[in-house]
């Protein structure tokens, strides 16, 4: 890789109050992570990039977007990658072929990429805390329930504190420049 690089996601964010509800689960349960990632399904986990890609990453990115219809996830309970990860989580029960279609389109081309573990859609409520917070985790969301439409998904781009912010959003269904709802870099979605 040469030139500057930036380190991107691409993923689902979580609409309101849900999302509001998961990050002050994970705040709650301490994980030093609250602050910094927004609950959300990954489509790319962190992917280091150089500057030079991020127009042909953002048109591949856009035509995907055009090519898929909204739908809908429903997030019920909760589960863990113990003993594999220390990570509690919110599974989905709806949504998962999609999103599974998603990731394999969105990590392709430009993004093309292995990864170290099979495809999960999930949302993450815990992350490398002590035994006992991920207990405490798995039992307090374990009648966790939510469903919503999903109408797009949003590059991120990890700042230098660490923190992962909104670039883009890409509506499906739309060609061209980001269509109505979209965002060039402000928090709403």
């Amino acid at each position: 890789m040469t030139g500057p690089a930036r380190n991107i996601g691409v993923a689902v964010g979580i609409p309101e109050p849900y999302g509001r509800e998961l990050q002050g689960w994970r705040e709650r349960l301490g994980d030093p992570n609250a602050k910094r990632i927004v609950p959300h399904v990954t489509l790319l986990p962190p992917t280091e990039v150089i500057t030079e890609a991020l127009e042909s990453i953002e048109e591949h990115l856009r035509r995907i977007a055009a090519a898929e219809s909204p739908f809908d996830i429903r997030l019920r309970g909760s589960a863990t990658f113990l003993p594999v990860s220390p990570v509690v989580f919110v599974p989905l029960v709806q949504g998962i072929s999609e999103c599974e279609r998603l990731e394999a389109r969105v990590r392709s081309g430009p993004l093309g990429r292995d990864v170290r573990f099979p495809y999960h859609p999930h949302v993450t409520v815990a992350h490398d805390l002590p035994p006992e917070a991920l207990d405490r985790a798995f039992d307090a969301l374990r009648g966790y329930e939510a469903t919503f439409r999903v109408w797009g998904y949003t590059l991120f781009e990890q700042d230098f504190d660490g923190t992962w912010r909104p670039q883009r959003d890409f509506v499906f269904g739309t060609v061209g420049a980001p269509g109505p709802g979209s965002r060039d870099g402000d928090d709403g979605w």
